[in-house]
């Protein structure tokens, strides 16, 4: 067996991306997603594509953030790896959006575990698997609770504060980490960070409050590059067992939805059953189950 040929792609070369068989449906679920052929890499043996994967960032990014498309051949673990390994962009996140269900179908978990396998000899670990939602209006809306009152905040500090109490008990597996390696100050800056990325208004940010004015938590409505999404949902500690988060996702829907979005998208960890529990009750249906690993230290050999 010759040994496998890895090479980055480029516009004359993009069309080899496309040659590998797709049982985990990739295709379909990137196929809003814009991927720059440079940021594309696929691993040959005798001329045949074995391997590929391909980084993702912003439009307008110097540097890829993440890996969000990675398929193996049969057989082709170690390619795979090397393809990862030798990549020359530093990078922390695998994530591989699944099929629904994918656990339950043979056929489907078999390709699946190839991938995960690839991805563990290249050094990455799993963090969590999610669930990926997409609300349309199709699914309904319902009615704001009214228990509420939401008002935007344009100073910084009070959501920082607010990030920091919310992940002092948190569920999120990324937040956990971020807090292992460098306390809630981290996680709460992690986000801030993501909520600063979006490309959507900084006003959209909001406060929720009791009538009484008692702080309750935060929603963050976005758009990523993809589109309207839930940016965030969080509840502070001591007004939690209410169900508080089920009105902060009704009226983060309801603000999309005001703003022109003719669908949102979410996620939160499987873990994560109460926030889960909402979605479901809000009416948002599972579309894709997304694992997501992680690299102790940044995955490159270039």
């Amino acid at each position: 067996m010759t040994d496998p040929v890895i090479r980055t792609l480029d516009d004359s070369t993009a069309h080899l991306f496309d040659t590998l068989p797709d049982p985990l449906r990739l295709r379909e679920k990137h196929r809003r997603t814009l991927f720059r052929p440079d940021w594309q890499r696929v691993a040959l043996r005798d001329g045949r594509v074995v391997a590929r994967a391909a980084w993702w960032g912003a439009p307008d990014a110097t540097e890829p953030l993440l890996i969000n498309w990675f398929d193996v051949a049969e057989g082709e673990e170690e390619a795979g790896a090397e393809l990862l390994r030798s990549a020359p962009w530093q990078v922390e996140g695998l994530e591989l959006d699944l099929p629904a269900g994918w656990h339950d179908d043979p056929a489907l978990r078999t390709a699946a575990e190839a991938r995960f396998t690839a991805a563990r000899k290249a050094g990455f670990e799993l963090l969590v698997e999610r669930y990926n939602y997409r609300w349309t209006p199709e699914c309904g809306l319902p009615e704001r609770p009214g228990r509420l009152v939401f008002t935007p905040e344009p100073d910084d500090r009070v959501f920082f504060d607010a990030l920091r109490r919310i992940h002092s008990v948190t569920l999120d597996a990324h937040a956990r980490r971020a807090i292992e390696q460098g306390g809630v100050d981290q996680a709460a800056q992690e986000e801030m960070d993501f909520f600063h990325w979006m490309p959507s208004p900084r006003e959209w940010w909001q406060i929720a409050r009791t009538p009484d004015g008692e702080p309750v938590g935060i929603h963050i409505p976005g758009r990523n590059p993809d589109g309207p999404c839930v940016g965030f949902i969080g509840v502070l500690p001591e007004q939690r067992g209410h169900g508080y988060a089920y009105d902060l996702l009704v009226e983060c829907t309801h603000f999309l939805v005001e703003h022109g979005a003719e669908f949102a998208a979410a996620a939160t960890d499987q873990g994560n059953t109460p926030m889960a529990a909402h979605f479901a009750r809000v009416g948002y249906p599972v579309v894709r189950e997304r694992v997501s690993f992680w690299a102790a230290a940044a995955v490159s050999a270039g």
